[in-house]
């Protein structure tokens, strides 16, 4: 396994819960490196459904240790509602899971913040889950935000934050807003710290202290590349680092101390909120949504849907180093007749074999396709990659192939025992 550093190479939901749940098998410790409670891993164990936001999904596995890692932004209230959840299925939360005791804290301002700039954006808003992960990651930035250290001192959380909601509010009552109560939120956020206390630490010395006794990790990202601050669809995107160079800094575990990237993607393209999607296609959207499928395990909201775009995936596995490929949801595309793949973009006269950095002009592209004939036979049942269809199997290489990473892995359902290894 070594250290393994698992990324989506799309618009995030690829799938990335599952994939990390079987590779957690093989690893020590699970470190979740960015994002909030906005991210969304779903894994089923047996008929047992578990959703998990905050939490690693090794959490479900026996003998591993779970980090939640300083790259994070942390809603304490949702935390301890997830642990206790989790609690409930009769799942072991306790020496198990460590959280960093410098990553930051979501309040309840942001959340509101949240809300009311996307209120203020009108028709030009981003999409947001408003969980209040931006205006976290902003007073990150603004070096004004309260860590999980501050959280767990009640006197220090009393004083930050009284100076943090009195601004707060004089921006929210200029957006038309209502004001936070300091005394509500300081009781409920002071009776999550004294619960979350315990799972606090330096996680950073714990990381090192680990790989020096020779355990191997899996790094767990949220989102995908796309929703990337720096290499996303820009300002469609979230607020963090989602590619691979952010398990570095969202962890404290060194470049070079990294061995593998593995990038998951599905065998079609999807999207939550707003922004360009090339390959956006109603066709593929009805037939996946008529399934059940694609609604945000976070939100509930039907994700926007289209065929396989070969030229995204080409840039996520450049930004991120890919190693090897995760193929998800091939049973999504059992039914289909002639499945396409987007090869490049066509803009006005110009041919795109890139990903335009501008999503003014990635949202005017016209996907230039390749089509496969379907296999038109269910997958959801076979358990080796030969046991898949012939025209499965090719179309599964082919698409790896435009990515320009070795297949891996092709995932046929949500359980464990439906992942393919190549």
């Amino acid at each position: 396994m070594a250290n393994t550093i698992l990324v989506g190479a799309q618009w995030g939901d690829e799938g990335k819960g599952k994939i990390i749940d079987v590779l957690t098998e093989q690893a020590d410790v699970v470190v979740r490196y960015a994002g909030g409670n906005n991210a969304g891993h779903t894994v089923w164990v047996g008929k047992q459904k578990y959703v998990l936001h905050l939490i690693p999904s090794g959490i479900l596995r026996k003998n591993k240790l779970c980090v939640i890692g300083n790259g994070v932004v942390i809603d304490p209230l949702g935390l301890v509602n997830e642990i206790t959840g989790l609690k409930k299925l009769g799942v072991k939360v306790g020496q198990n899971l460590v959280i960093s005791e410098t990553a930051h804290v979501v309040f309840p301002y942001h959340r509101e913040l949240d809300a009311q700039r996307e209120v203020l954006k009108g028709k030009n808003k981003i999409g947001t889950t408003k969980r209040g992960i931006g205006p976290a990651y902003g007073d990150k930035v603004a070096r004004v935000g309260l860590r999980m250290s501050d959280l767990v001192d009640p006197a220090r959380l009393e004083a930050k934050l009284s100076a943090r909601i009195k601004e707060s509010n004089s921006v929210l009552k200029a957006l038309g807003a209502k004001p936070i109560s300091l005394k509500q939120v300081l009781a409920d956020y002071t009776a999550a710290g004294k619960f979350l206390k315990p799972f606090v630490t330096n996680t950073v010395v714990l990381l090192h202290d680990a790989m020096n006794r020779g355990a191997e990790m899996l790094f767990e990202g949220a989102q995908g590349t796309f929703l990337d601050i720096d290499h996303g669809t820009y300002p469609y995107v979230t607020s963090s680092n989602t590619t691979a160079g952010g398990a570095c800094t969202g962890s404290g575990v060194p470049p070079h101390r990294m061995d593998r990237v593995v990038g998951v993607m599905k065998a079609y393209t999807t999207r939550v909120g707003e922004g360009p999607l090339p390959t956006e296609n109603k066709e593929i959207s009805d037939l996946l949504h008529g399934m059940g499928r694609e609604f945000g395990a976070t939100t509930g909201r039907a994700r926007r849907c289209g065929w396989f775009d070969s030229v995204a995936t080409r840039h996520a596995t450049m930004v991120n180093g890919i190693d090897d490929l995760a193929i998800t949801n091939l049973d999504g595309l059992d039914t289909v007749d002639t499945i396409k793949v987007c090869i490049a973009y066509r803009h006005g006269k110009k041919r795109y074999d890139y990903m335009p950095s501008d999503a003014k002009i990635l949202a005017e592209c016209e996907p230039i396709y390749a089509e496969f004939e379907g296999w038109k036979t269910p997958t959801e049942k076979c358990k080796s990659w030969k046991e898949l269809p012939p025209k499965a199997r090719a179309y599964a290489k082919a698409i790896a192939e435009l990515t320009g990473a070795k297949l891996y892995i092709a995932s046929v359902g949500p359980g464990r025992e439906q992942t393919i290894f190549v």
